[in-house]
């Protein structure tokens, strides 16, 4: 294949998946509002086109399943055809077959290898009227090679001027000829000449000179047209702003993060070495001036870190968009009325973010409609709607994206989950009794906890919890669950706005330096040998009536110490409800900190998250504060099994 046959497939695969996404949404909400044209017309643009585009690449199977969920759909705007659940569900499953051969063409360049008969059947069957709430035409004749079917009945003008024209199909003129395809509607409307329409259509933006022509032609009425042309002044609206945008590779934008980040620590290193000579050389006028200089870095630096920051950054809304489809199978196939509510879709965050959050929310959606919203026969003797809700809110908190996730079904069972807890060997009775009921909850995300009383293909093995807590520590983020038995749970997520650079406490050890996430970082207190007590061999601190376990970085990492100490500093780190004391020789400072990878021979270092380069020029290791708290809890439950 050819650079720029490449180029156009690739195009055509990324312009085929937005609509996918779109059509996904497009239906659920067509389902629940059957009567709106507007949304018919846009769906039926929306296939026609990936059709179009699909014909031109010779891609057939795809030309064939579309071109049979098209012909429905026209029906079903033309009103032949009556929007059903049935006929809904029909043309998803045609989406879900699209996707298929998306991703063969995306691995093998063809279409060839998903069989689509079965799929092609069913939408025939619609489209003899075979399905519920479906009047009885005759189908429409069905393509079976590259070539697109003879075209439907020309539009009317309205709809002409009011709607973008598709891409071309291979059998339609070029696309540069695209005003010609309108000019000719209207010529064989006997509106006017050709050569009149191209001229008003190479002035459209000038509404008086297309009004008059098309109005003393008599093809349609002055009010009818001012209609039509001031949907098509919002349509080019949008397309110019369209067209101010360009894709990037990925790739691309993290290797630019990646010279960001080196510049971040270039940066850190000049502000160290000119703070040095500031306080050696005061007096000299050429330090002056270099600090002056230093200082203009830094503020560009900053301004530039935070540019290359927002081109990674993409609304939340791209993760939620398969959450409607999602919810509406689901609910279907057990048997549940489900309402989804999605809050706060324009929230941005950066995309390698975006990428690590997906799988989770996916497990906690499933987990709420399984196990949280009861059946409909129990909701009616609680007295609760018989549809259950199910919202998924997003909203920026400082340098943290905050997603919510609740639903109003039955809530968890402490009880419950305490017996599971007992029984599986995950606490013991003592560590029970020293919790309270919002840490009791946290229990369902430890490894192969579940409380489902059996196992089914959506839920119940224990794992997706896990999963849910694995991957949001993987991005320095944090979740939590609270919860009212009777009324709904509610899991919040915090995560960090971008995981390339952070800030981070540096703290000294023994002569060795670590970076601790800021975002971990609670507070500090300087203590002394006397402070610290001992409860069943382990170090521990009474901190303002609390009992804090204490960690030193000495044992964890085998430093050896040179002398003994009477004075410690002690940092208070957590994820959630779960903290320690991390304890420290010394604290240095805060710093802005770029992760580096520890490379393929260092990547299991435990506790360890990454590292970085300080502004003295050293590398310095990024604590996992998540792995370390796993780690003293393993710890101690192996210290009281034995």
């Amino acid at each position: 294949m050819s650079d720029e046959m490449e180029e156009i497939r690739n195009d055509f695969l990324v312009e085929s998946q937005e609509m996918i996404e779109l059509l996904d949404q497009r239906f659920i909400i067509l389902e629940t509002d059957p009567a709106n044209t507007e949304l018919l017309n846009e769906i039926f643009r929306a296939m026609h086109s990936m059709k179009g585009s699909a014909g031109f690449l010779g891609f057939t199977h795809l030309v064939d399943v579309t071109h049979r969920a098209e012909s429905i759909l026209n029906k079903l705007r033309q009103g032949d055809m009556t929007v059903t659940p049935q006929v809904i569900t029909a043309i998803l499953e045609a989406i879900d077959v699209v996707k298929l051969l998306m991703a063969d063409i995306r691995e093998s360049g063809t279409d060839a290898h998903v069989q689509t008969e079965d799929v092609s059947q069913k939408l025939d069957h619609v489209l003899a009227g075979e399905a519920e709430g479906a009047a009885a035409p005759t189908p429409a004749p069905l393509p079976t090679t590259a070539q697109t079917p003879p075209p439907a009945a020309a539009p009317t003008v309205a709809e002409a001027v009011a709607k973008p024209i598709p891409p071309a199909s291979p059998t339609d003129h070029p696309p540069a000829q695209a005003s010609t395809k309108l000019g000719e509607i209207l010529v064989n409307d006997g509106a006017a000449s050709k050569e009149q329409i191209i001229e008003a259509l190479d002035q459209q933006d000038h509404r008086p000179p297309l009004g008059e022509i098309l109005v003393q032609s008599q093809v349609i009425s002055e009010q009818t047209l001012d209609a039509a042309l001031q949907k098509q002044q919002v349509k080019g609206t949008r397309k110019g702003e369209e067209e101010q945008t360009i894709r990037v590779e990925t790739r691309r934008l993290d290797s630019v993060m990646n010279l960001v980040g080196e510049l971040v620590l270039g940066r850190n290193r000049m502000m160290k070495i000119g703070g040095g000579l500031d306080q050696s050389h005061e007096n000299d006028p050429l330090v002056r001036e270099l600090g002056e200089t230093l200082a203009q870095l830094n503020l560009v630096t900053t301004d530039l870190q935070l540019a290359v920051m927002k081109t990674r950054m993409l609304p939340i809304r791209k993760v939620l968009s398969k959450f409607p489809r999602m919810v509406r199978d689901l609910s279907q196939k057990m048997g549940k009325q489900v309402r989804l509510e999605l809050q706060g879709e324009e929230t941005e965050l950066d995309k390698s973010v975006a990428d690590e959050i997906g799988d989770p929310l996916v497990h906690l959606v499933r987990n709420a409609i399984d196990h949280g919203l009861e059946p409909v026969a129990d909701r009616q003797k609680a007295g609760k709607p018989t549809e259950g809700v199910v919202r998924i809110s997003a909203c920026q908190e400082g340098n943290s994206i905050v997603i919510r996730i609740e639903d109003d079904g039955r809530g968890l069972q402490v009880e419950k989950i305490k017996a599971k807890a007992l029984a599986n060997g995950v606490v013991s009775e003592a560590e029970l009794a020293a919790m309270d009921p919002r840490q009791i909850m946290n229990l369902i995300f430890l490894p192969g906890f579940s409380t489902a009383d059996q196992v089914t293909d959506v839920s119940g093995r224990g794992v997706g919890m896990d999963v849910v807590r694995t991957n949001i520590r993987r991005i320095n983020g944090t979740v939590e669950v609270q919860s009212q038995l009777g009324k709904g749970s509610q899991i919040t997520i915090k995560l960090p706005l971008t995981i390339a650079i952070i800030q981070a406490l540096l703290v000294e050890v023994e002569k060795a330096t670590f970076a601790i996430p800021l975002g971990s970082v609670v507070e500090a207190v300087k203590i002394t040998r006397a402070d610290i007590k001992t409860i069943n061999g382990r170090e521990v601190l009474n901190l303002r009536e609390r009992v804090l376990p204490l960690l030193r970085l000495t044992d964890e990492f085998e430093i050896q110490p040179d002398a003994e100490r009477d004075k410690f500093y002690v940092v208070v780190a957590g994820m959630g409800e779960k903290q320690v004391g991390v304890v420290v020789d010394r604290l240095r400072s805060q710093e802005e900190v770029v992760i580096k990878s520890m490379g393929d021979y260092l990547t299991n270092l435990k506790g360890i998250a990454g590292a970085t380069i300080t502004g003295e020029g050293k590398v310095v290791l990024i604590l996992d504060i998540a792995e370390l708290l796993q780690d003293i809890r393993m710890n101690h439950l192996a210290e009281v099994a034995a």
